[in-house]
C-alpha cells in the first residue's frame, strides 16, 4: 500500500515478516540503544529470519564501518555480515563518486565509516583543506571530532569546493540519553559559510536508491523509530513502513505526525514484524481497532472500549482519528488524557 495520502494505519492478515521480502532497519532506537540491544530486538529479528525474510540494516549513522557495525550485532545476538549494513557513509560517497572524476580527493569532516566508503568509491579521503580537496563530506565524528575539522571544511567550501553531507539528523540516542547528531555539527559548517550541502542520507533519495542497490529488495519494509528520518524516507521511496516505538518518537508526536510521517503500520517493538497489523475501520464517524473506538468530539479527540484490546490498538484506533481530522495538516489536539489511559 501507498503512504500517499495516508489517514490510518493500515493493517495485515499474515505477519510482516511473511508480507515482505526485506525488512530495511534502523539501527540506533530499533535494535539498539546506547549499544544494548533493546528488549525483545534479538529473538523477533531471529524469528523473522527463519520465517525467510532479509534483514537488511540502514544507518545514517556514518561514524562506523559495516564491517564494525556487522560485529556489534553479532556481538548482541543478531548474526550480521558487513553485506548487510547499508550506512549514509557509502550513500554520499556514492553520490561524491557520480559528480568528480575517480581518484580525486575528498576532504573528510567524520569518522573511519566515511573513508572506508570513499575509498570503495575508488576516491582519495584527505585531512586538510591544503590537501586540494576536490569536495568536503561531513559525518558524525563522534565525541572526539576536534572543532579543527570544522575549520577545515570551511576553508576549503569558502574556495567553492561543493560540499557533501552523509545526513542531518540533529540528535543521535545514547545510553545517557540523546547528543547532538551530526547535523547539529553540519549546522557549525553552513552558519560559517553559508553553503548548503547535498545531504545522501535518510529521508533523502540517495540513501533509499543505496538500499534497494545493495540488498536487491522487491517487497521492502522500513522500520523505524523516526518519523523524519526512517519514516519519511520510506514516503519518499514509496514504501511500507513499520514504527516502532523503542526511541526517539513517542505516540504523540505520532497523533500529531503529518502525512509524510505517518507510518503504514505501528507497533511497540520488533515483535510486531512477527504478527498480522489489526485494520483501523472507519464507521460512523468513529475509528475502531480491535476493541478500542476512537474519534474527534467537539475539539476533543476520544477513546472508547478497550476490554482485552491492547493499547497498541489503542493508539492505532487514535491515529485514525487525529490524521483524519487533520487531513493534510497537522493534528493539534491534546491527546494527554487519551494517552494516558493507554498507558502511553
Amino acid at each position: 500500500m501507498s503512504q500517499r495520502g495516508r489517514t490510518m494505519p493500515g493493517g495485515s492478515t499474515t505477519a510482516l515478516a511473511e508480507a515482505y521480502d526485506t525488512a530495511l532497519l534502523d539501527l540506533d532506537g530499533v535494535v539498539y540503544a546506547g549499544g544494548e540491544a533493546i528488549a525483545h530486538a534479538v529473538t523477533s529479528l531471529a524469528t523473522a529470519r527463519g520465517q525467510g525474510m532479509h534483514l537488511a540494516y540502514v544507518t545514517n549513522n556514518a561514524l562506523r564501518t559495516p564491517q564494525s557495525v556487522a560485529g556489534h550485532l553479532t556481538e548482541l545476538g543478531v548474526p550480521a555480515v558487513a553485506e548487510d549494513v547499508i550506512t549514509s557513509a557509502q550513500a554520499v560517497a556514492r553520490l561524491i563518486s557520480e559528480q568528480v572524476p575517480e581518484g580525486s580527493r575528498v576532504l573528510v569532516v567524520g569518522g573511519e565509516g566515511l573513508r572506508v566508503a570513499l575509498r570503495e568509491r575508488g576516491l582519495v579521503p584527505v585531512e586538510s583543506a591544503q590537501d586540494e580537496p576536490v569536495a568536503v563530506v561531513q559525518g558524525y565524528g563522534g565525541p572526539d571530532l576536534a572543532w579543527g575539522r570544522f575549520a577545515e571544511a570551511c576553508y576549503a567550501i569558502a574556495r567553492g569546493v561543493p560540499w557533501f553531507a552523509s545526513n542531518t539528523d540533529l540528535t543521535i540516542p545514547g545510553a545517557r540519553g540523546i547528543a547532538p547528531g551530526n547535523g547539529a555539527a553540519v549546522e557549525v559548517v553552513r552558519i560559517a559559510t553559508g553553503a548548503e550541502p547535498q545531504v545522501a542520507g535518510k529521508p533523502l533519495p540517495p540513501m533509499h536508491r543505496e538500499t534497494i542497490l545493495r540488498t536487491g529488495a522487491e517487497r521492502p519494509l522500513v522500520v523505524g523509530d523516526r518519523l523524519d528520518t526512517d519514516i519519511e524516507g520510506a514516503f519518499n521511496g514509496d514504501v511500507d513502513s513499520l514504527l516502532v516505538l523503542t526511541g526517539v518518537t513517542d505516540a504523540a508526536r505520532l497523533l500529531a505526525a503529518e502525512p509524510r510521517h505517518r507510518p503504514v503500520y505501528v507497533d511497540a517493538d520488533l515483535r510486531g514484524l512477527l504478527v498480522p497489523q489489526p485494520e483501523v475501520t472507519p464507521v460512523e464517524g468513529e475509528f475502531r481497532c480491535g476493541d478500542w473506538r476512537a474519534a474527534v468530539r467537539g475539539g476533543e479527540l476520544v477513546l472508547e472500549g478497550g476490554g482485552d484490546g491492547g493499547p497498541m490498538d489503542g493508539l492505532r484506533a487514535l491515529c485514525g482519528a487525529a490524521w483524519s481530522h487533520a487531513g493534510d495538516g497537522v493534528c493539534d489536539l491534546d491527546a494527554a488524557k487519551v494517552l494516558a489511559r493507554l498507558g502511553l
